[in-house]
């Protein structure tokens, strides 16, 4: 009786050590992946009167020095990706990017997003592919900026218009937006 239960106990513990152990094993899934989006966000600057993605990375393994994030954001306007590149600091426990200024937002229309992180060496480390929509549609904003400096010293185009609408203000074409 006593062998069968040392026998046991032995399994016992084997099965239990083998378990844990399979539980701390990285399971493969994330193999490669450096980094996870933790938000992402068209941002409408009323003040400026400027659209713009916004979209902000979290690492889940140590950055190593020299990488840089590289996203290419659709263009709502139509065209060319806008493309945009940011140094990865190691010591910052994010990175964010930011489009340039956008024209032709449209509510509920899915945009692409493609970012790459680069070793020092420039070779791709990790793609990220994602989409992002607009809960808004970029005629709220104002035809001008509201303001013309850091003081926010009003636009002294919109005298009259504090709303920021001017009546015959050109429009961005918006029609190879598709």
């Amino acid at each position: 009786m006593r062998s069968g239960l040392s026998r046991s106990i032995l399994v016992g513990t084997a099965l239990i050590v083998a378990v844990a152990l399979g539980a701390c094993r990285d399971t493969g899934n994330d193999e490669g992946k450096l980094f996870e989006i933790s938000g992402k966000i068209f941002v409408f600057n009323y003040r400026l009167a400027r659209a713009t993605y916004v979209v902000t990375l979290r690492p889940v393994k140590p950055m190593g020095e020299g990488q840089v994030a590289v996203a290419s954001f659709q263009d709502p306007a139509g065209g060319a990706p806008l493309v945009v590149e940011q140094k990865v600091w190691p010591k910052l426990d994010k990175v964010t990017l930011e489009s340039p200024a956008l024209t032709c937002v449209v509510k509920n229309k899915p945009y692409a997003i493609a970012i790459s992180i680069k070793g020092g060496d420039g070779a791709v480390l990790q793609k990220i592919d994602t989409t992002l929509m607009s809960t808004e549609d970029q005629s709220i904003l104002p035809d001008r900026p509201l303001v013309i400096d850091q003081l926010y010293t009003a636009n002294p185009d919109l005298v009259g218009h504090p709303d920021g609408k001017l009546p015959g203000e050109p429009k961005p074409d918006c029609s190879k937006g598709g």
